[in-house]
């Protein structure tokens, strides 16, 4: 399973190691993905998903519902 955001499509952005004498080589940059379970009273069930934690923050201010509906949208979530 690939580290993408379910939610916001976040994934890992590449750059650069860099060491003192200024040599470059290259790295990742992962996405801080978590396992989670939401309750979404409008359907009454749970859904399971991996999401960034930045998008947790997200969920915490606006609410499941309302991120859920945006990430649909934006074509992020197909289930």
């Amino acid at each position: 399973m690939s580290r993408v955001c379910e939610l916001t499509g976040k994934k890992a952005m590449v750059g650069n190691n860099v060491s003192h004498a200024m040599n470059k080589t290259k790295r990742k940059f992962n996405v801080n993905l978590v396992k989670k379970r939401f309750y979404i009273p409008e359907e009454d069930k749970w859904i399971t998903l991996r999401v960034s934690t930045s998008a947790m923050k997200n969920i915490n201010k606006k609410g499941i519902s309302a991120v859920i509906k945006e990430a649909r949208a934006n074509g992020h979530l197909t289930k």
